[in-house]
């Protein structure tokens, strides 16, 4: 039985099942907050495999992946990364923001994304086979692309591919009613504001609001906060700090909750 919550947008539930049994590892993308980690814990828990998360940025070495030669009184030994782990004992090795690596460090997964499925560890001279149950799943965020952080095609086409985005607003709502436990008129309004911020142009806002920040707004709201002030913390603050933006947003959250005295 599933602890974690999740609520299919489409057929990625039947994809990810097939995947895994073909041994197949698939790439997730789309918008920070719209559920991609989420969804892998769910299946982590529905597939009966434990996940090993790894959030990527500029400082990820191979050796925080694989795992490095420690000292201690008894003297040196090996100690394996969460990719290592993974592939030797089987689960879901979960790459956060990809494109955040170094290269050199995305290389190491070549030999495990195709027919090969093993694991060379040079400072051991080790090769491990890939246990039937090690997947390698990876994501990131189109939206922060660019022509230095991109994932190589090379890299990109082992993969089976799969993308995301923020749910449907009937989907939307009845995750925010089911995290945060706030009455479906609420729940509705926040829907509402959402749609209306994403559908924003010509704004600074990097990042659309992500359901995660209305699931923050709907906590603080049951909790007792003024629905205007929750919105104010958990959306407004979080999306951008230029002044016309803020302005624009508090207007657009006083159309859905009047501002209090």
């Amino acid at each position: 039985m599933s602890n974690t919550y999740y609520l299919a947008q489409s057929n990625e539930v039947e994809l990810f099942e097939a995947a895994a049994s073909m041994n197949l590892p698939i790439l997730i993308k789309g918008p920070t907050g719209c559920g991609k980690t989420r969804f892998i814990e769910a299946m982590g828990e529905k597939l009966g495999r434990e996940v090993y998360t790894v959030v990527c940025h500029d400082d990820l070495s191979a050796a925080d992946l694989i795992g490095r030669h420690l000292i201690d009184e008894n003297g040196t030994f090996w100690q394996d990364g969460p990719l290592t782990k993974a592939v030797r004992n089987g689960g879901i090795c979960y790459l956060d923001e990809i494109i955040e690596a170094r290269k050199d460090t995305t290389v190491v997964l070549h030999s495990l994304a195709d027919y090969r499925r093993v694991l060379p560890i040079d400072r051991t001279g080790e090769v491990i086979e890939a246990h039937p149950d090690f997947m390698l799943v990876v994501s990131y965020n189109p939206g922060y692309q660019n022509v230095l952080k991109g994932m190589k095609p090379s890299t990109k086409q082992r993969f089976i591919s799969l993308s995301f985005n923020y749910p449907k607003p009937e989907i939307e709502k009845e995750v925010i009613i089911k995290e945060s436990s706030v009455n479906a008129a609420i729940a509705q309004k926040l829907v509402n504001i959402a749609g209306e911020i994403r559908r924003l142009s010509d704004s600074d806002i990097q990042e659309a609001v992500s359901t995660r920040l209305l699931i923050y707004a709907a906590k603080l709201i049951v909790k007792g906060f003024d629905p205007y002030q929750a919105c104010m913390h958990s959306i407004v603050e979080s999306l951008s700090d230029e002044d016309d933006v803020l302005e624009v947003l508090q207007k657009l959250i006083s159309l859905h909750f009047t501002k209090s005295a």
